[in-house]
């Protein structure tokens, strides 16, 4: 069950064209096509599920009961959606249902969080409103709390730039048959204005509004522009999906009390802003917020894995100048006291095989080295430091390294193996050891492992030099494992996905790339698989994927 404890990143498509990417998750397919029409009058966003638990599963869609009702708008009439759960997708087998009221309130999204289902079970979902039905959806509910699994597996994925691409990996992703839900860790979505990030003559399609998010209206949008994209459709519909916010949700490197790039006296006041981004982030994500209103929060599946997911934006402090003494202040958290308790706490009682812990950006340890000069402004503006020199990236928690410090510590002294931290944010892919202290490794142990997933079409390095992949910046990847030798493997330049199963012996991610970020058909092609062996926080090259 959930566990919050005392806590309570191609141009629109028409919604019928949404909608028929859908269509395959359902069945009679004649029937379901004459409803396309009508669905794509009510049913514009699609439909998805999150948060699987062993009992239930909460259930997401928009309606537009008007053709003024659009994202932002803040018009529309009411509209009363029901729900049903059934067994099949002929829907001959309901097992559950209810209504909700859409509302111009919270721009006409609404959530059912399901109880009363059976554990680790498929199930099909739809809503209906207007005497119409929605696409078909299916979910899948977590193993009961004390059942073994012999595997759980999840698509993993951060960083989606809808200007910078098309979103194949979440294709690839929907493709699937294998998965028990994908995880997002972050920047679902981007604030930039329009040719801010990539510039103009880079930007494969344009987003809405062109204007930098500002607004509940403005982040609204970009939210409903978002699921037009036919493959986060085809995503949501054919899997529940775990999601985490990082700072693109909000502004870019985003901390409790602003960001770098909101100025209050031009963009008004940060408490606001961030406010109106959490609104629409919980209104358009399906996502359980908590009573404090983050995304922090842990869901178990079975005795194979606990997930503990981070929510490291809204209580860090101001990130510390590179090369500045502050990023050892003790004073300075990432996490903020009550949050790094309940992490602490989570890891130390957990009765599972893993422990699994979402994390929006990189705990790994990085120092840079010998860089070479081409690459100095790349890597800087991917990574968000200073182009002088490289030194630590402090949006990480290379900024805040006693937070980093205890918690490691804490692993260590209290023996918690088998801890694996699944990272975004840096779009590029990593397989990392995670040292106690790097600077003594590897004659000290590592007490935990890594796995970051690169971007789903966000800038990496070979993007910001306009060259081939894995050409220029095969030498930054030299650089950077000569100086840190708990890293395994790094690939700077490749955009896609990755599918991590976790077992009772291992953990294994299998990292995919996909062809083509501007062909909205780009393949997906293996990549590398790296996998963590119970009981040795050691990282190791997988012979094969997961089958």
């Amino acid at each position: 069950m959930t566990d919050h404890d005392h806590i309570s990143r191609r141009s629109a498509v028409t919604a019928v064209a949404a909608t028929a990417a859908l269509l395959p998750l359902a069945g009679a397919a004649t029937a379901h096509a004459q409803e396309a029409p009508h669905r794509a009058r009510f049913f514009r966003h699609g439909v998805a599920s999150g948060d699987p638990l062993p009992d239930g599963i909460l259930l997401w869609t928009r309606v537009t009961p008007a053709d003024d009702a659009t994202p932002g708008s803040g018009r529309g009439p009411a509209a009363e959606v029901a729900w049903q759960v059934a067994e099949d997708e002929a829907f001959t087998a309901v097992v559950a249902h209810g209504s909700v009221t859409a509302t111009a309130a919270a721009d006409h999204t609404v959530k059912a969080d399901v109880r009363g289902l059976r554990p680790a079970t498929r199930y099909y979902y739809r809503f209906t409103a207007g005497g119409q039905h929605s696409p078909v959806g299916r979910t899948r509910t977590a193993p009961a709390t004390g059942a073994a699994p012999g595997s759980v597996r999840f698509g993993v994925v951060s960083c989606a730039n809808w200007e910078s691409g098309y979103f194949s990996p979440y294709r690839h992703l929907a493709a699937r048959h294998d998965l028990d839900a994908v995880l997002h860790l972050g920047d679902y979505i981007y604030e930039y204005k329009s040719g801010e990030y990539p510039a103009f003559k880079y930007v494969v399609r344009p987003h809405s509004p062109a204007h930098e998010l500002l607004t509940l209206a403005d982040y609204r949008i970009r939210h409903g522009v978002h699921k037009t994209d036919p493959d986060a459709l085809a995503m949501h519909a054919a899997h529940p999906v775990i999601a985490i916010w990082d700072d693109h949700e909000f502004a870019d490197n985003a901390w409790k009390g602003g960001a770098v790039n909101h100025t209050p006296g031009a963009e008004g006041d940060w408490s606001q802003r961030m406010a109106a981004a959490k609104q629409a982030y919980f209104e358009w994500m399906p996502v359980r917020p908590s009573v404090a209103g983050t995304t922090y929060r842990r869901l178990r599946f079975g005795r194979l894995a606990d997930l503990h997911l981070l929510d490291l934006r809204s209580f860090r402090d101001e990130q510390a100048k590179t090369g500045s003494s502050a990023v050892d202040d003790p004073g300075r958290t990432i996490t903020g006291r009550a949050q790094l308790d309940w992490l602490k706490a989570g890891l130390e009682r957990s009765d599972t095989a893993w422990r699994l812990v979402g994390t929006s950006v990189m705990i790994s340890q990085v120092a840079f080295g010998s860089i070479p000069a081409h690459l100095l402004g790349p890597l800087a503006e991917v990574l968000g430091i200073p182009k002088e020199g490289l030194a630590v990236n402090t949006d990480q928690w290379d900024g805040y390294t006693d937070d980093r410090r205890e918690l490691l510590a804490h692993l260590s002294d209290r023996g918690i193996g088998n801890t694996v931290f699944l990272t975004g944010d840096i779009h590029m892919a990593w397989a990392n050891e995670v040292p106690r202290e790097a600077a003594t490794y590897p004659h000290t142990p590592p007490v935990a492992t890594e796995f970051v997933v690169t971007s789903v079409t966000s800038d990496n390095v070979d993007d910001l030099l306009h060259v081939a992949p894995h050409t220029v910046s095969l030498a930054g990847v030299a650089a950077v494992r000569a100086a840190n030798r708990h890293v395994k493997w790094l690939d700077m330049d490749s955009h896609g996905y990755g599918v991590l199963d976790v077992s009772a012996e291992r953990t294994q991610m299998d990292y995919y790339g996909v062809s083509d970020k501007t062909d909205p058909d780009a393949t997906s092609a293996l990549l590398r698989s790296y996998r963590t062996l119970t009981g040795t926080q050691r990282m190791e090259k997988a012979d094969r994927p997961i089958a």
